[in-house]
């Protein structure tokens, strides 16, 4: 299909693409677009930053506009769900994008914030309700949601849904809706657990799949760099030297870890921000707007933060930690090598993450080219930035300012300020979902 107008979408949603510079659909919208608007299950194997989110909103937004009815008090006649905020936020701008104009009831709902006001929206009814999981269930549980009149089921990145954990919470919020519906899959790989779970909920789905289950972005260029652990952190600095990571995701295992590298490029004058589900929304998305703005150059993230964002001239990502799961190298490297451009992807490989790099490179079918900077071959010790000590920084999670040695016999303060001290979290609910 060359160009939108050959897919029989309404013409208001035709128009909307010509505004936003759309001209020709990508090759999973090609190819899922006639499948849905006939009104088909379907799989789609599709990598993020492949369009598949028009691919799946342009039909859903045409049958409700085709099909028009009051959306229903408390739920919502389509239901998308995603395994992180920012994705489950970026889905949802994406519908209010391609119904601009148009008098649809959208609304997103996640962890992480208030409930009132996504009680509020949920009660006067949506045509499309983007949410995750967690969150779902908890409206669900309050009785402030009800799912009895959902026409359309859209299961976004299911397989990072599965490594989350959340295909139990799916399973009890698919319990509520309708048999009778569309249902939509779409994931970047396709282990035995999600073909599985397709065949309890899809009915003789259509699969397209635009490029092989687990293949790594073409454009790509693979680096592999094996080091000894303790010098990880120097070695990551060292990298920044060359002039051409200018925008660049590093990715760590943990929470705790993605704040302890951010702070090891700050102090060697690298400017950077740690994203993951600790951090509040706020925090989030100034560091996100920073980013794309280009105000800090790096951005290290946990898989689960990362998780669905779109963020365009991501000029390399470095694995500061291979993943424990080999699927999550795929989706990791997704974040570079966009819009036709090329991309390179890094890996500090330490003696302990051997068997994982050996998995990535049987998922991947690729022989990953390495570089032995351990022993006399290691990285120098980082520079470090010692700024004079000043007023402390105004935000309280930044490093404290550089302290004069404490002289003999003076009282030693405590390593931890209370200030610093984790947050808690009641009924033992995670932060975040």
């Amino acid at each position: 299909m060359e160009n939108f107008h050959g897919f029989g979408l309404a013409e208001p949603l035709v128009g909307a693409l010509a505004k936003m510079g759309y001209e020709t659909p990508t090759p999973i919208q090609a190819r899922a677009i006639p499948v849905l608007m006939q009104g088909r299950d379907l799989v789609g194997i599709a990598q993020t930053g492949t369009g598949k989110t028009a691919a799946f909103a342009l039909p859903i937004l045409h049958q409700l506009l085709s099909n028009p009815r009051p959306a229903p008090k408390g739920g919502a006649r389509a239901l998308v769900l995603a395994p992180t905020r920012e994705l489950a936020s970026q889905i949802a701008q994406s519908f209010r994008d391609l119904s601009a104009g148009l008098p649809f009831k959208i609304a997103v709902v996640f962890g992480g914030v208030p409930h009132g006001a996504q009680i509020r929206a949920l009660a006067q009814g949506l045509d499309v309700l983007v949410a995750t999981p967690g969150r779902l269930l908890d409206h669900l549980d309050a009785r402030a949601a009800n799912l009895g009149a959902v026409e359309f089921l859209v299961l976004d990145e299911v397989d990072r849904m599965l490594d989350l954990g959340f295909i139990r919470p799916i399973r009890q919020i698919v319990r509520g809706i309708p048999k009778r519906r569309q249902n939509l899959f779409f994931s970047a790989t396709m282990p035995a657990e999600i073909r599985a779970l397709a065949a309890e909920l899809l009915r003789d789905p259509v699969e397209i799949a635009v490029t092989p289950a687990a293949k790594t972005a073409d454009r790509v260029e693979h680096s592999v760099i094996l080091v000894d652990s303790a010098k990880k952190r120097d070695m990551l600095v060292e990298l920044f030297n060359d002039a051409e990571m200018t925008r660049t995701i590093v990715f760590t295992r943990t929470k705790r870890g993605a704040d302890r590298v951010a702070k090891t490029l700050e102090d060697a004058g690298i400017a950077a921000a740690a994203i993951h589900g600790n951090k509040s929304q706020g925090q989030r998305e100034r560091a996100l707007e920073a980013f794309r703005g280009g105000r800090t150059r790096v951005m290290v993230a946990t898989d689960i933060a990362a998780r669905g964002i779109d963020i365009d001239d991501v000029s390399h990502v470095v694995n500061f930690e291979l993943p424990d799961v080999a699927e999550a190298y795929v989706h990791r490297i997704g974040r570079t090598a966009r819009a036709g451009k090329g991309g390179l992807a890094i890996s500090l490989c330490d003696g302990a993450e051997r068997d994982l790099l050996r998995a990535i490179e049987r998922l991947t079918r690729l022989r990953l080219p390495s570089d032995d900077r351990r022993g006399a071959n290691a990285p120098p010790p980082a520079p470090v930035v010692v700024e004079r000590a000043t007023a402390p920084a105004p935000d309280r999670w930044r490093h404290a300012p550089h302290r004069a040695p404490r002289s003999p016999g003076q009282p030693v303060a405590s390593k931890r300020p209370a200030r610093h001290s984790r947050p808690a979290y009641s009924a033992g609910r995670a932060p975040a979902r």
